[in-house]
């Protein structure tokens, strides 16, 4: 795979093929030669249905959805604009919104690659903006869904969704209801090894899971106060169950059970206001409030022994935001602004061996943080083919905790950023980026947990501080054949205070900073059109990621890799449409080879996890119907973890048991039938 990557950079970087004398090429923006502007006639030959079928048909880009768990509002935004703007919402995934959005309301798609005048990018070197029409745009869709499994099983899922837009005024509503299992059903193995490698005990596991999704957004966008107002909520509920039930065939030990089952309710409202100030200033304000309710529950049962650990959770964010943007010319733009935030997260946890409750370190902890962030940024234009943006981010917090831990803690972290985007001729383009970047701590982090059927309890951390790193990445961009696209990436980070897990005294483990590291990766993604190869309106995405990592192991001493990191992944996507988009077929293939390593105190896990194989087909009988059908996890993959555990910290004690586990999934159909009325 990487070689065949390779011949194709030096064939393809090498190739006379320009973008513009392709027919079905994208326009290129005559005042600044980052922009790509892809008309509906480009995605034509797909007969899309909404804008995220034309978002995955870009060539050269990938949908980053953006992190919806970070809190504040900046570090949370994806690489999708709609009309030049970010959505007002973090608990509205970005892929969502893009579904409700039919495909016979964009105008036009930018891809912008460096920056654009009035565009913001979210602190990107590539965005895509989504254009909608501003005539009238009315459309109710309904979807009735279902994965059918082998053993009879449904899992269906239906959703329902309204819009009607017209110019700046929209008005929109969806709903959507799920019941499903995941890849947690099926059955397995589970295999143990004393420390000289004999068998001590081979088990049966029959794993089942369950999981309930209600979910309902509404959103209403129109003109007040001199500017457009948008007011968007979602309410959402969810409920999963799961079990293990581990059979002993062989060796000693006893059955064993493990039941977990929790539910969550949130709730979130949000309003974002925009208003122009004179012809080239604007001002935007936004508000955001979120609310969450969590409840938990695992046990564990083996012969006359029990295990039970509970918690109860209520989460909470208040957001506001202000940012005003001036450019004085196509050459210079300047942004300022801050935002202010305040997060918490009232947790209380218990945990009970056979009857009697063992007290755990940050059990019942309340964690709240005042955030906020100043920020300013300068983008100049000196010539149609080079942007230069600087930006600097200065970011305070308070954390405090309450209630088993009394601590208040403040951080102030400045994050400058560099970035500079060149296009020395069409369809070559270099991006060059230096940023400070600092990570978010986990709230979950500062409390008590519990992994049952490990029997692995991790106590609560309350000295943890944020991972921080400083970054450098180039981006070399090479467009032909007009739907064709090469990205080299190399990228190297030198990181302070990471995080993984540490010893805590009382014989428990939790999160903790491990001191500094460095990590890299190189990347090859291509997306080849294959008319020329004699498949017409098919294309081929593939995708090869080399990464390295070092970090000093707090046990040992020793440098290892980061915890969970994979060294080599790769994936590789195929699709053709056929009759104007009438028939289209695919597959996708995911075809990482290397295990994850997670480091703990006592243990070592290796995790495993077999390639992947979707295949799918889809009919369009007519504009309005489409009947599609995906095969999932075809190769009925199967998924392993190794674990080395030892009888005590595992720099200092021998090792107790080398353990196999391996369970698979059967197969899945996926049936949808989407009707626009």
């Amino acid at each position: 795979m990487t070689k065949a990557l390779l011949l194709a950079t030096t064939i393809l970087v090498a190739a006379p093929f320009t973008a513009a004398a392709q027919s079905g090429a994208p326009a290129v923006d005559t005042v600044q030669q980052g922009v790509l502007v892809f008309e509906p006639a480009f995605f034509a030959d797909g007969s899309p249905n909404t804008a995220l079928d034309m978002i995955a048909r870009l060539p050269g880009f990938c949908l980053d959805t953006g992190n919806n768990n970070t809190r504040g509002f900046a570090g949370a935004a994806g690489n999708v604009l709609i009309d030049g703007d970010r959505p007002s919402s973090k608990s509205d995934g970005l892929d969502g919104i893009l579904r409700r959005i039919s495909a016979a309301s964009v105008e036009r798609i930018e891809l912008i690659r460096g920056g654009a005048p009035s565009i913001d990018m979210q602190g990107r070197s590539v965005v895509a903006n989504v254009v909608l029409k501003r005539t009238v745009q009315i459309q109710t869709v309904l979807e009735a869904n279902t994965y059918v499994y082998p053993d009879g099983h449904l899992g269906p899922l239906l959703q329902a969704s309204w819009s009607r837009r017209e110019g700046e005024s929209q008005l929109e509503a969806s709903l959507s209801a799920t019941t499903d299992r995941t890849d947690d059903t099926g059955d397995g193995y589970r295999r143990r090894y004393n420390a000289a490698g004999v068998p001590i005990q081979t088990a049966d596991l029959d794993r089942w899971d369950r999981f309930r999704n209600v979910r309902g957004t509404a959103a209403w966008q129109g003109l007040s106060g001199g500017g457009r107002l948008r007011v968007n909520g979602v309410l959402g509920w969810h409920k999963a169950e799961n079990s293990i039930d581990t059979l002993i065939r062989t060796g000693a030990g006893r059955n064993e059970r493990v039941e977990n089952e929790g539910d969550e309710v949130e709730a979130e409202l949000g309003l974002n206001w925009a208003r122009a100030l004179g012809e080239r200033a604007e001002l935007e304000l936004t508000g955001l409030q979120r609310f969450e309710v969590d409840n938990d529950e695992s046990r564990s049962f083996s012969g006359l022994n029990s295990v039970a650990f509970g918690g109860e959770g209520t989460a909470g964010e208040t957001i506001g935001r202000a940012v005003l943007r001036f450019r004085p010319s196509d050459r210079w733009a300047f942004e300022g602004g801050g935002e202010a935030a305040y997060n918490f997260l009232d947790s209380a946890t218990t945990y009970v061996e056979n009857g009697v409750p063992v007290a755990l370190p940050s059990a019942s902890v309340k964690v709240e943080e005042l955030r906020g962030e100043v920020f300013g940024q300068t983008s100049w234009r000196p010539d149609p083919r080079l942007t230069v943006e600087a930006a600097l981010r200065v970011e305070v917090s308070e954390i405090s905790q309450s209630g088993d831990s009394d601590l208040t803690r403040t951080f102030i972290y400045p994050k400058p950023r560099l970035q500079v985007t060149w296009t020395p001729v069409a369809d070559h383009q270099v991006r060059l980026r230096l940023e400070r970047e600092v990570d978010q701590l986990d709230f979950e982090d500062f409390i008590a947990s519990a992994d049952v059927d490990l029997n692995q309890v991790e106590g609560g951390n309350p000295e943890l501080e944020p991972a921080k790193a400083w970054v450098l990445e180039a981006v070399y961009e090479r467009r032909f054949w007009g739907e064709g696209a090469l990205t080299l990436t190399a990228q190297f980070k030198r990181w302070e205070d990471l995080i993984d897990v540490i010893p805590l005294t009382g014989g428990f483990e939790a999160v903790g900073n491990i001191g500094d590291g460095s990590s890299s990766y190189q990347q090859i993604a291509v997306t080849l059109p294959m008319d020329r190869l004699g498949l017409p309106n098919a294309r081929l995405v593939a995708r090869a990621t080399i990464s390295q990592s070092s970090v000093t192991d707090p046990l040992t001493g020793e440098g290892r890799r980061f915890s969970g990191q994979i060294a080599f992944g790769c994936g590789i996507n195929f699709n053709q449409d056929l009759g104007g988009g009438r028939w289209s077929y695919g597959f996708q293939h995911g075809c990482n080879l290397d295990d994850q390593v997670q480091y703990r105190i006592r243990e070592v896990r290796n995790i495993e996890k077999e390639p992947f194989v979707t295949v799918y087909g889809q009919w369009k009988p007519r504009p309005d119907l489409t009947v599609r059908l995906d095969l999932g996890n075809a190769t009925d993959r199967e998924q392993r973890r190794e674990r080395l555990v030892y009888s005590g910290p595992r720099n200092s004690a021998p090792l107790s048991f080398r353990e196999e586990r391996g369970t698979r999934m059967s197969p899945w159909l996926f049936i949808q039938i989407r009707k626009t009325l």
